[in-house]
């Protein structure tokens, strides 16, 4: 029995919680996997998994297992990545990553040609959306998230922030008038930006820039239309439905052609953190380390999704 095979087996099946999604994340028949795990329990002489119709549960010996998995498999990956930094066009693998939907298509994906390049061998397996996905559960290895976080066994890694805007199309001001304070502010009509997580509208609180700056403003805003897309939030402003709260990397060439026109340039919406999220341990993997590297130096090479102002 190849002992790191079984235990590399073993390990995905507890994060995967399903032998069938096991299965599929390691390209590998749900059979194999069972006679896998079969032949390690008879080997070690103990039960490790409790198998039911709905799901699957560790036994006690099973907890011990898994943690010593971890950590034997963690160092493994830790051991390699060595030898392998020199060696990036023989690093193989699939790495399996999952992106908001605007953030990924806008920022990540021009690029990823260049992580490709760097890493030919490496298959990369990529999803895109906002819903809250269950990274163990689905074998998922990393995932962009924006916004704070809920506590969770995750590891995250913040790499950037999303710094926001308020903006509208010269058509609309001209029609409303450009407002210049907070209170003026929320007598406009808006595009509401609400999250398909929890269906609550996110918040535009306003913040002075520069020395002498006022304390945070909590405006709230109503209009006529509300989404829960960052791109048809932007889609809805360039129709002139509203003041709309938006990402600088997303209005900087409408804004630059004319298209939209920043309000209150000197008040700035809270700036949301933008963070790698992984499961505890598996940054010891190369091919994650290696496209968290990557992923960092897209994001620090963006002035508005850095984070820090140079």
């Amino acid at each position: 029995m190849d002992k790191v095979k079984a235990m590399q087996t073993f390990v995905r099946i507890v994060e995967a919680n399903s032998f069938t999604r096991a299965a599929a994340s390691l390209d590998l028949p749900r059979a194999s996997l069972t006679a896998t795990l079969q032949n390690l329990e008879r080997y070690l002489g103990a039960q490790l998994i409790q198998r039911t119709t709905r799901r699957l549960s560790l036994t006690p010996e099973g907890e011990r297992y898994y943690a010593h998995c971890s950590a034997i498999l963690a160092a493994i990956d830790s051991a390699e990545s060595n030898f392998l930094g020199d060696q990036a066009g023989r690093m193989a693998g699939r790495l399996r990553i999952d992106l908001p939907g605007a953030l990924g298509r806008a920022v990540v994906l021009p690029r990823i040609g260049e992580f490709r390049q760097a890493y030919p061998a490496l298959d990369l397996t990529i999803s895109l959306g906002d819903r809250l996905v269950d990274l163990t559960a689905e074998g998922i290895d990393c995932a962009l998230r924006v916004g704070d976080l809920p506590d969770s066994s995750l590891v995250a890694r913040r790499i950037g922030l999303m710094r926001f805007v308020i903006a509208a199309t010269p058509g609309y001001l001209a029609r409303r008038g450009v407002p210049a304070t907070v209170d003026a502010l929320g007598q406009h009509d808006a595009v509401v930006h609400f999250s398909g997580r929890t269906g609550r509208a996110f918040e535009w609180t306003l913040a002075g820039e520069g020395e002498g700056a006022g304390g945070a403003a909590q405006v709230p805003m109503h209009g006529g239309i509300a989404v829960n897309d960052a791109e048809a939030n932007l889609l809805c402003a360039l129709q002139g439905l509203g003041l709309a709260q938006l990402a600088r990397y997303q209005v900087r060439e409408h804004v630059a052609q004319g298209a939209l026109t920043v309000v209150m340039p000197d008040m700035c919406p809270t700036a949301m953190p933008v963070s790698l999220l992984y499961p505890r341990g598996r940054i010891a993997n190369p091919r994650l380390q290696a496209f968290a590297t990557w992923l960092a130096g897209v994001f620090a090479a963006d002035p508005d999704l850095r984070l820090a102002h140079d």
